[in-house]
This record gives C-alpha cells, structure tokens and sequence, in this order.
C-alpha cells in the first residue's frame, strides 16, 4: 500500500462511489484508500482509482479531473513493458467483466479507465523504494550523514544530482504518520534474507527499465516506489498496486533539469507549494483548492500519461486504449 492508500473506514472525498452511488454491489466493497478503493469480486479483487489528491496526509476536498484514470492507464503501460522482470496482478481492465449486476450503466461509465481487476495478494511489509537522483528525504539524509539510508556515497553532492548508480532505499509502512527509511540489514530482519535480496534485485531492474523508457521521452525518473506482494493463487512474487506514476515517483522535465536545486515535476508538488502558503495547520479536511491548481495539476498528469506512454489522453478516455 502507497503512502496515498492508507486505509480507512468511510467513502472520502473524489470517491467514485460518491460520484455514482449505484457503483458497487452490497457487501462487495472492502475498504477505502487515500486514492484508491478496494471491492471483493470473487476470485478477483477490483481496484478502482479515484481523483482525490492527498497531501501532508490528508485527503483534499478539491478532486483533480480524471487523475484516476491518469494513474490507472500508466500504471497498465509499465505492468505491459516490466513483465519480463517480474509478473504483476493485472488480469483486466473491462468493466464488462465485472460479475453481473456489480454496478449499472452510470457505474459501468465511471469505472472506464480507472479501474483494475487484480489477483490477489499478500502485500510485502516494506515500501520498496529506488533512488537514481539525490532528492527529497535522500537529499536531507546525505546532507546530514553523507549517506541515503546507510548507502555512502561520493562527497560533494548536490541536491538532484544523478547518482553513480541507482541505490535501493526501502521504508517502512506507517498507517498513521510519515514512512521512515530504513536500512537494507534492517529490512532482513522484516522479511528476511533471500527475500530482500530478491526484492532488491527487482527493483533495481523495474527502475532501469522505467528510467529508461522515461529518458527517452524527455522525463527523468529521479525515484520511484514500488509494491509487491506474494500471489496468492501460485506463491510467486508479483508487482502490484500502481508503477511509476505521479504519485508514486519523481518525475522531472529533462529539458529543465539542472542539478543545484529541486526540480519541477510532473505531480502535486505545486500543490504542496500553495498549500504551504495558506493558513492551514496540515489537518483535515484541508483547503480547497482553486480553479488554476487544479487545472495545472490536471496537465501535468496528463502531458506525464502522453510523454511516458506516447500514446493521447484523449484517445484513452473514448477508448480504453494504452497504445503507442
């Protein structure tokens, strides 16, 4: 579960049950995230993604228009290019599928786009994280000590500076509160060793293969966070939840990129930055947000979904379709 999916008990705000009541069956519904709300479907779990935002751990009030669907749609991109490293649980994307009467036409419409039926799984108990760029708490941590998360590296570093090579950074879960980093002999002693030594080597290879792909659409990958969880229809380790998104990495524009400062990015850090300037002591329910923050941070979702992808946002709301 991502720092924007901690569980709750009651619908939140953006929440497509909100939006269409008839959404989902009685009983069917399991819980609500900060972003995304689970459903019982069977053998099957539905995944669907809303358009809240969170920040500083809270649920805005304000939804971004079709963040869900922005999330949803690269996630299935990345699911699609990292499969020969590891499986995943995307078994489909079609509302259709959903067992017969789950939701009507209204529900159905909704779902379109941001929704996942997923295999289940047993979730690792760390957030696995890959740093390529000193940024953000790493950036406060080398300061400090000279090292990401114990990992030394080069003195003399400047904040956003790339990294030698990518280094594997994992954190804790918190369900209240922020993560804290943790070290690699730490996370060991949470899962224990050939697992961590496996969980390691695959991110370090979702996050080539991500950085990658990204650089050649003009976008630096400068971290990112994963999930993975154990299948629990065969035991195999599996990618879940969302991959390389807005709200689960680092994304900035490589034609603005210059190492010395923090960079613009394709997510809400804008968001946090006006919201830094409100009177607001970071509790809920939060401000609202105004006309131009929300459409700034629709298109950065967005021109991130079309870079990334190659593909047009427009074409994925008519379609369905993820395809260069």
């Amino acid at each position: 579960m991502s720092p924007d999916e901690r569980t709750v008990d009651a619908p939140l705000p953006g929440d497509p049950r909100a939006m269409v009541p008839a959404l989902h069956a009685p009983g069917s519904f399991v819980r609500s995230g900060k972003v995304r709300d689970l459903y019982d479907v069977g053998e099957r779990l539905l995944l669907v993604a809303s358009d809240r935002l969170s920040a500083f751990d809270v649920v805005l009030p304000t939804p971004i228009p079709d963040k869900g669907r922005v999330l949803t749609g690269l996630s299935r991109f990345w699911f699609d290019r990292t499969y020969d490293i590891i499986p995943n649980h995307l078994v489909g994307t079609d509302p259709a599928e959903l067992p017969a009467g789950f939701t009507d036409g209204a529900g159905l419409r909704e779902l379109r786009g941001r929704m996942m039926l997923c295999r289940r799984a047993r979730v690792l108990p760390v957030e696995v994280i890959v740093r390529g760029y000193v940024s953000g708490s790493g950036w406060k941590d080398y300061k400090r000590t000279g090292a990401i998360c114990g990992i030394k590296l080069p003195n003399g570093l400047r904040e956003s500076d790339r990294l030698p090579r990518p280094i594997f950074t994992p954190s804790t879960k918190a369900e209240v509160g922020h993560d804290e980093n943790i070290g690699f002999d730490t996370m060991v002693e949470l899962v224990g060793g050939p697992l961590a030594e496996q969980v390691r080597d695959v991110a370090l290879a979702l996050y080539r293969c991500g950085a990658e792909i990204a650089e050649k659409a003009g976008i630096l990958l400068a971290d990112t966070k994963f999930e993975l969880g154990t299948a629990l229809d065969n035991g195999e380790m599996i990618l879940i939840d969302e991959v390389m998104t807005p709200d689960s990495s680092r994304l900035w524009d490589a034609s603005a990129y210059e190492p010395g400062r923090a960079q613009a990015s394709f997510d809400k850090q804008p968001v946090r930055d006006w919201l830094e300037a409100q009177l607001w002591a970071k509790t809920y329910p939060g401000p609202d947000l105004p006309p131009e923050i929300v459409a700034g941070t629709r298109q950065r979702y967005v021109e991130a979904f079309e870079r990334i992808t190659g593909a047009s946002f427009e074409r994925y709301l008519k379609e369905d379709v993820v395809a260069q």
